[in-house]
């Protein structure tokens, strides 16, 4: 597991530098499986340098897509893949460990095509007014699927890590495009 100061989702990706001992070794027992994925989870409390932090209980799958050793440091990309819920944290020996239950996938309706345009309008619309202001530009590149679409909405929508948060905890599509839309009007008009 790694606790971090942000919230990965499905389908986004997620740049990281690992330099601190623990995590070393976390990827080189990642690295031996078939796939290596490792779990994400957000900081409650603490930070993310020397352990001791406390941690939300959902988070997401990461499957490692790039890895380049640096000076120092390994430096690799990763993509948002399953949600999780940590039902148990499990002693640090050497890097935070848990036990998780894979939470159910959301599942598209084609009823729901106008909510995922209405998002996405809603997004882009903020993302362009706010500018340079934004991690994400507004012409950003997003898939044709539109689960995974929907999920990069939320990870590209102006909003702080608790919001993403609760995004990620969605029981349904319905809820998630709601929650897009209603988080995101609330950056336009607070």
């Amino acid at each position: 597991m790694f606790p971090l100061g942000t919230v990965l989702l499905p389908h986004m990706p997620l740049s990281l530098r690992i330099f601190e001992e623990r995590y070393v070794v976390m990827l080189s027992r990642v690295l031996q499986d078939d796939v290596s994925e490792f779990g994400v989870v957000l900081i409650e409390r603490g930070q993310e340098v020397g352990g001791g932090e406390h941690r939300f209980d959902v988070g997401t799958v990461a499957r490692i897509v790039q890895l380049e050793a640096g000076e120092g440091f390994i430096a690799l990309v990763a993509e948002g893949e399953r949600r999780i819920r940590v039902d148990s944290w499990l002693d640090d020996d050497p890097h935070p460990r848990a036990d998780v239950t894979e939470l159910d996938e959301l599942v598209w309706d084609d009823d729901l095509l106008l909510d995922l345009v209405a998002a996405e309008d809603l997004v882009r619309a903020t993302l362009e007014k706010l500018g340079d202001d934004t991690r994400w530009p507004a012409d950003v590149d997003l898939t044709d699927e539109p689960v995974a679409r929907a999920w990069q909405l939320a990870g590209i929508a102006p909003l702080g890590q608790i919001d993403q948060l609760e995004l990620l905890r969605s029981t349904t599509m319905a809820e998630l495009l709601a929650g897009i839309v209603t988080k995101t009007e609330a950056v336009v008009f607070p």
